[in-house]
C-alpha cells in the first residue's frame, strides 16, 4: 500500500483555505489503496504530523494532542519522516515513518509557488501537481501574462511595478499607469490568490487606495485593464505533456465586479448546479463555439507553462464574446473536483488519476542524464601551484 503524504497549511494568507483542501483530499482518497499521512505546516512554519490532524474540528480549537514536529530531508532518495531534532531526547524516536508520494494541498506563497516542489525534487520523490517552474510561473501573475503574451495567448492589457518604486515616486507610477491604461482598472498583488488584496479602481483616488492595499501583500503589483460587462468562465485541464483533457466549464454567478474571498469559499455551493440560487452554473451557459475556444485555450495555457496534474484556468468573456485568459490556478491551488464529476471523474477517481500522473512524471524524470564524464578535475590546472615570475 502506497504511503501518501498530504501536506497543507503553510505560511500564507490562504492558510485556512489550504487546510480545507487538505481535508478534502484526505477524506476522499481511496484508503484501500493508500495509507494517508497528514503533514500540517502551521502558521509559525512548523511541520507537524499526527492522527489528530485528520479531524477538521481540531483546527477550530487548535487541539493537536498527538501532533509531532517533524522535518523532511532534502537528501536524494531519502523519503523518511524525521522527528525535529529539538523535540527528540537522548532515547527519542528519530524516524517516525516514510512516504512514497507527496500530495501538496497548499494555497498561495510558500507552497503553491514552486518552493516546496523544489524540496520534493531534491528528495527525488513523486509529487502531485506542477513542477518548480510551472508552479512559479503560474503563481506570479506578471510572469504568467508575459509568457502567455509571448505565446500569442489572449490576455488583457497590463503594467506592473515594484513596491520599492511606489514608495520612492508615487506620482511617476501613477503617470505611467494612466499613460498605458485607462480606467476602470484592477489592482492586484502579483503573487496571491483567493482574491485577497485585489481592488477595482474607477479613478485616480481609487487607484492610490488600491495600490496601498496591494503593497501590503506583495512587493510586485500588477495593474490590469478592466473588462466591462464581463462573464467569468472557468475550465480545468488534466494531464501531462500534450496528453491533456478538459473538464466541464463553469460560470460563477451572483458576484459584483470582483469574485471575492467570501464568494469563492463561504457562499459557494461546491456541487454547483443550474439553480439561480446557487453560486455557479455547471456546465456554463455558453455557445458551443465559445466553449470549444475556451477548451483549446485552456489546454494551451496549461501546456505553455509545463503544466502537470491538474489546473483550473479562469477566463474573462466580454459583451462581444472576446475571450481573455485571466489566470491559471495550478494544483494545489485548484483541484476543481466539481468540474470533473460530469466528465466521469468523481473526486476519488480524480485523486487516483493525479497520483498516477505524479508517478508517470517521476518515472520519466529517470530518463534524463544527470552526469557527464568530462574528466575535468584532471584536465584543469585549478588548485595547482603557479610559479611566480
Amino acid at each position: 500500500m502506497k504511503k501518501i503524504g498530504v501536506i497543507f497549511g503553510g505560511l500564507s494568507v490562504e492558510h485556512e483555505v489550504s487546510v480545507i483542501t487538505g481535508m478534502q483530499v484526505m477524506e476522499n482518497i481511496d484508503k484501500t489503496k493508500y495509507e494517508v499521512i497528514p503533514i500540517y505546516v502551521n502558521k509559525d512554519g512548523k511541520w507537524l504530523t499526527g492522527n489528530s490532524l485528520m479531524d477538521f474540528k481540531n483546527y477550530k480549537d487548535g487541539n493537536f494532542k498527538d501532533a509531532k514536529e517533524i522535518i523532511l530531508s532534502p537528501n536524494h532518495g531519502d523519503n523518511k519522516i524525521y522527528s525535529h531534532p529539538k523535540t527528540v531526547g537522548l532515547f527519542g524516536k528519530k524516524i517516525l515513518g516514510e512516504i512514497d508520494i507527496v500530495f501538496p494541498a497548499f494555497h498561495g506563497m510558500n507552497g503553491e509557488d514552486g518552493t516546496v516542489q523544489g524540496i520534493f525534487e531534491l528528495m527525488d520523490i513523486p509529487y502531485v501537481g506542477c513542477g518548480v517552474l510551472g508552479s512559479s510561473v503560474g503563481m506570479d501573475k506578471i510572469l504568467m501574462k508575459d509568457v502567455y503574451k509571448a505565446n500569442e495567448l489572449p490576455v488583457v492589457d497590463y503594467t506592473w511595478f515594484y513596491r520599492s518604486k511606489w514608495l520612492k515616486d508615487k506620482d511617476l507610477i501613477i503617470k505611467d499607469i494612466e499613460t498605458k491604461l485607462s480606467y476602470p482598472l484592477f489592482v492586484k498583488p502579483a503573487n496571491l490568490g483567493s482574491s485577497i488584496g485585489i481592488s477595482k479602481a474607477k479613478n485616480r483616488e481609487d487607484l492610490i487606495d488600491a495600490i496601498e492595499v496591494a503593497i501590503r501583500y506583495d512587493r510586485k503589483i500588477i495593474i490590469e485593464q478592466a473588462v466591462e460587462n464581463l462573464r467569468e468562465i472557468n475550465c480545468a485541464v488534466l494531464g501531462f505533456d500534450d496528453e491533456v483533457i478538459t473538464s466541464l466549464c463553469e460560470e460563477p454567478i451572483g458576484w459584483e465586479e470582483i469574485l471575492s474571498f467570501e464568494d469563492k469559499y463561504v457562499k459557494t455551493n461546491e456541487k454547483g448546479g443550474k439553480s439561480s440560487g446557487e453560486r455557479r452554473i455547471i456546465p456554463a451557459g455558453i455557445e458551443d463555439n465559445i466553449r470549444e475556444e475556451i477548451e483549446e485555450l485552456a489546454k494551451k495555457a496549461f501546456i505553455t507553462i509545463d503544466g502537470r496534474g491538474i489546473s483550473r484556468i479562469d477566463f474573462l468573456l466580454d459583451a462581444n464574446n472576446n475571450v481573455y485568459i485571466n489566470e491559471i490556478n495550478t494544483l494545489p491551488g485548484s483541484i476543481a473536483f466539481y468540474l470533473w464529476e460530469g466528465k466521469g471523474y468523481p473526486f476519488k477517481k480524480l485523486i487516483d488519476e493525479l497520483i498516477a500522473i505524479a508517478i508517470k512524471v517521476h518515472e520519466e524524470k529517470k530518463e534524463n542524464m544527470y552526469s557527464y564524464e568530462a574528466n575535468l578535475f584532471n584536465r584543469t590546472q585549478y588548485g595547482s601551484k603557479v610559479k611566480k615570475v
